[in-house]
């Protein structure tokens, strides 16, 4: 079964007076490139997390955050005394110096200077980490469980269009046999309106209408095109992350395709072929989304 490359995972957990919450997303990329911001009481752990997230998710671009919820009462304010005292001291004076009126709001005033609050934090000890471990699993499970889901609808979207190029492949029979009896005619009608005029050796007009003819046969790319959609779903459907695969697949699939189109010589053919690009095309958007 397929993976996406795309996901989300969130999970919260408290310890003492904190919430920490562990959020962690994925988009596509060729590689696994992971970006964290973390928490500075947890910057030493991000080595750690590193490694995790690259065990477990093995590719995509990761950005992963780590932080403590401070919109409630998990995070306890203070007034910085001294360094307001500092603050209110040098205004007076400054105010006494250049002669403008003290503000009538001094705590307004105050309060908004730099570190004049503080946030009292506490060092993270083990059980702390402990229990962000427990939270970072339930949000990686979450988004693995997203890319799972994600990965069953372009699992149904590579089975359509590997379908709908194979139904296609099957109409080309058709045309086949019409193809070749309108070039012979072709050629037999211009040869004939010269043969008044020139003289030709019919027997070696023969071999290389032969000749022609089989450079413009097209059941090796028939064959090799077949293969090629069956070995996608067979791909796709028992290798564990075959993103990168299929890609390759995909363009095997692209190349018979072209061959068959500049081959074909035949406008039904040619509309047929641009018909299996569209559906191409579409398999190789997709599956750059494919873990």
């Amino acid at each position: 079964m397929i993976q996406s490359l795309t996901g989300f995972g969130k999970a919260t957990c408290e310890y003492g007076n904190k919430k920490i919450v562990v959020e962690v997303k994925s988009l596509n990329s060729k590689q696994l490139d992971i970006s964290t911001r973390v928490s500075g009481l947890y910057r030493e752990k991000d080595i750690e997390i590193r490694n995790e997230l690259s065990q477990q998710l093995e590719r995509g671009k990761i950005d992963f955050a780590l932080y403590i919820d401070n919109s409630g009462k998990e995070s306890v304010t203070l007034i910085n005394q001294s360094v307001v005292v500092g603050y209110y001291q040098q205004i007076k004076q400054l105010s006494e110096n250049i002669g403008i009126e003290e503000p009538s709001n001094w705590f307004d005033v105050l309060l908004r200077l730099p570190d004049a609050l503080k946030t009292e934090t506490v060092d993270m000890d083990e059980n702390e980490w402990i229990e962000i471990r427990k939270a970072m699993k339930i949000a990686i499970e979450q988004l693995q469980s997203f890319r799972i889901q994600e990965g069953k609808s372009l699992e149904n979207v590579f089975n359509a269009k590997i379908a709908r190029i194979g139904e296609l492949l099957d109409q080309v029979a058709i045309y086949e046999v019409e193809r070749v009896e309108k070039i012979k005619s072709r050629l037999e009608e211009n040869l004939q309106s010269l043969s008044d005029k020139i003289d030709y050796d019919k027997n070696r007009l023969e071999q290389e209408l032969i000749f022609y003819i089989e450079k413009l046969d097209v059941n090796e790319e028939k064959v090799r095109l077949r293969t090629h959609l069956n070995y996608f779903i067979e791909t796709m459907q028992h290798e564990k992350s075959p993103g990168k695969k299929l890609g390759f697949i995909a363009q095997e699939i692209g190349r018979e395709v072209n061959t068959l189109g500049s081959k074909s010589n035949h406008s039904e053919m040619q509309k047929i072929v641009v018909l299996m690009k569209d559906e191409l095309e579409q398999i190789k958007e997709q599956v750059l989304n494919v873990l």
